[in-house]
């Protein structure tokens, strides 16, 4: 049997995220981001004055991605550090640039720096399928911006909406958690290359007490790995606080799509709307008849899964002894990973969703007539008064009336008759056409309409003109 049968792999990588997301919290993307690391390295050594050749820098870059794995899982085994057993391997590969490598480093220098170029290109990612989110509801609300249907407060019908603005509430969801995402891209630092307590007294001793070339030092390695700057100061370690931080942001996408997709199987409960179904697709192993919603239950499982993820990075933020302790280690690697590939695996499903929401209009109309009654008492009230009507007796008379309709629906089972009483009460100075007049659902949806092409237009263009990118893959698996 092979590997995955017999051993246990997580189901983020065997069921539910993206090749590419997986790909960046790979070995291989690691590794690579390593002898990235010491290429800059030397690079920045060599720039500010130390013996390093050219012809070792270009040794060093020949080799960046072709990784001998065997040589260093092999070292790795004799002597028990990651980080050691690499620098080994790529010397063995490197014969003339080997006295070189890691030159001054400590293995955070590699470990966190890689760590934060990872959730940097994870981050970038997870904003490119926000968008194709946005863009699927976008066309949603924009097909359905005109199209009445009952708005909820407490999960009892309240005033009508339409099912574009409700998108819209999905959407500016969305909206929050990237502009959030987007402050905390802008907020990544390196940690540059600090020393083993944060006080760059290897990389002194280097440049001979320069500390311009030492503060020059940090400056050149971001410059060359793609980033603005390092971080000012550290303990051996980023602040593990950074972690925190960006999986807040990861957390707010959990809460979006969390929201959606309750909201969804509550209307696909209602028989209103409904996920995409496929043509051969089984609903229930014991009902035939059964369309559950299997995959907006899916984001709701993985999201309470990223919800709950979140915590691991406070505490292990929250307990990092002075200048470095390694108990952070084991978590992390988990966490952070993780909460990526779970919130990849939550919008490669939420894409597949929008792309292909099954609305059933006629179900909605018939339950927006069958509150419509009720909602319309006010309406009519008002143009009672306007009539000659006393507003308090009105009131009364069709407090009376719109509970007695209540009874007959809810303990009977008969139809709404509400608007039979009040045509049929001449305390009510209307006949029965010049109510039904108020019974139009377009009178009740405000500004529905322009509040869905207002938005659409100032908040949703914006972002799909930066992220939108329809070549990004999001495949499901199951």
């Amino acid at each position: 049997m092979s590997d995955n049968k017999t051993s246990y792999v997580s189901p983020l990588s065997t069921r539910y995220a993206g090749k590419e997301m997986q790909y960046i919290f790979s070995s291989d993307f690691k590794f690579k981001t390593w002898r990235k690391l010491w290429i800059a390295l030397a690079k920045s050594e060599k720039e500010l004055g130390l013996e390093i050749s050219d012809e070792q820098i270009s040794e060093l870059e020949k080799y960046a991605d072709d990784i001998n794995y065997d040589v260093a899982e092999a070292r790795e085994k004799e002597v028990r550090h990651d980080v050691m057993s690499h620098v080994y391997a790529y010397g063995v590969q490197c014969p003339n640039a080997k006295p070189i490598i890691h030159l001054g480093a400590t293995s955070c220098y590699v470990g966190d720096n890689a760590d934060i170029v990872a959730m940097n290109e994870a981050a970038k990612l997870v904003l490119k399928k926000a968008a194709r989110v946005l863009k699927n509801l976008r066309d949603f609300s924009e097909k359905y911006k005109s199209l009445p249907c009952l708005a909820y407060t407490h999960l009892q019908p309240a005033q009508l909406t339409t099912v574009g603005k409700r998108a819209t509430l999905w959407m500016n969801e969305l909206v929050g958690d990237i502009n959030n995402l987007e402050y905390q891209i802008s907020s990544l630092k390196l940690l540059g290359s600090k020393g083993t307590t944060g006080t760059q007294a290897s990389f002194m001793e280097l440049f001979e007490g320069d500390e311009e070339k030492v503060k020059k030092l940090d400056s050149l390695i971001a410059q060359y790995m793609g980033f603005s700057d390092c971080v000012p100061v550290s303990g051996q370690t980023y602040s593990r606080k950074t972690d925190y931080y960006m999986l807040s942001a990861l957390c707010g996408f959990a809460q979006s799509a969390y929201k959606f997709s309750n909201d969804l199987r509550i209307l696909q409960s209602f028989e209103e709307m409904e996920e995409p179904f496929g043509k051969s697709q089984i609903g229930s192993s014991a009902m035939p008849y059964k369309r559950n919603p299997m995959r907006s239950e899916r984001i709701s499982a993985l999201s309470r899964y990223v919800i709950c993820d979140l915590q691991n990075t406070a505490f292990t933020s929250s307990t990092q002894w002075f200048e470095r302790t390694l108990d952070d280690s084991a978590n992390k690697r988990i966490s952070v990973a993780e909460a990526f590939l779970a919130i990849d695996a939550i919008l490669n499903i939420y894409i597949n969703i929008t792309d292909g929401i099954v609305v059933y209009e006629k179900v909605i109309e018939k339950r927006v007539n069958e509150k419509l009654p009720f909602m319309a008492t006010e309406n009519i009230m008002m143009k009672s008064v306007k009539r000659g009507g006393d507003r308090q007796q009105l009131h009364e008379i069709i407090r009376v009336h719109s509970h007695s309709a209540a009874k007959r629906v809810k303990l009977d089972g008969l139809n709404n008759n509400l608007i039979d009483l009040l045509a049929e009460d001449e305390s009510i100075p209307l006949n029965k056409d010049e109510i039904i007049k108020e019974l139009n659902p377009d009178k009740f949806i405000g500004r529905s309409v322009s509040q869905v092409e207002e938005f659409n237009k100032n908040y949703i263009e914006p972002i799909l003109s930066k992220y939108y990118d329809s070549s990004v893959e999001s495949e499901l698996n199951v």
